[in-house]
């Protein structure tokens, strides 16, 4: 046997190492609305059931965080925004090394093609406002993986 020969198991070295692990960072929700006053709110709603979430106001106020900001696990969009709309945005960040963000677009005013777009962009779920906030939890947990 040798001096250095250690006494736990492959197994039991990742596993000491997953128990005394620092807790990962929460994973933090960007909500793009170009109306304030929606972003804001739901962004409130959210953070009632303890979610982190940022407002933006816009797809390039959009884009330009997510360049910054590596702690956002989850997109929510609206669909019509100027100067370009939430499918727009979609298609960027889908082109970006941010391509595998969970994304769930939230719209008021939208038409079967857009949800047809919506989806081969490989959004999470196309919701029409008003929104069902119960839905819109599930599915943010799920995304975020918090059960």
């Amino acid at each position: 046997m040798s001096d250095h020969e250690d006494i736990l198991s492959e197994a039991e070295r990742e596993a000491l190492a997953a128990a005394t692990a620092p807790a990962a960072a929460p994973q933090k929700i960007l909500i793009v609305d170009d109306d304030p006053y929606a972003s804001e709110l739901l962004a409130e709603t959210l953070e009632l059931y303890g979610f982190e979430c940022l407002a933006r106001n816009s797809a390039e106020a959009a884009l330009d965080l997510l360049d910054k900001n590596r702690g956002i696990g989850l997109l929510i969009t609206d669909l019509r925004m100027e100067p370009f709309d939430g499918l727009v945005l979609i298609k960027r960040i889908r082109e970006s090394d941010k391509a595998a963000l969970p994304i769930i677009i939230v719209s008021g005013d939208a038409e079967v093609a857009d949800a047809i777009a919506a989806m081969h962009l490989s959004v999470v779920d196309f919701l029409l406002k008003p929104i069902d906030v119960d839905k819109l939890v599930r599915l943010v947990r799920q995304e975020l993986g918090i059960r």
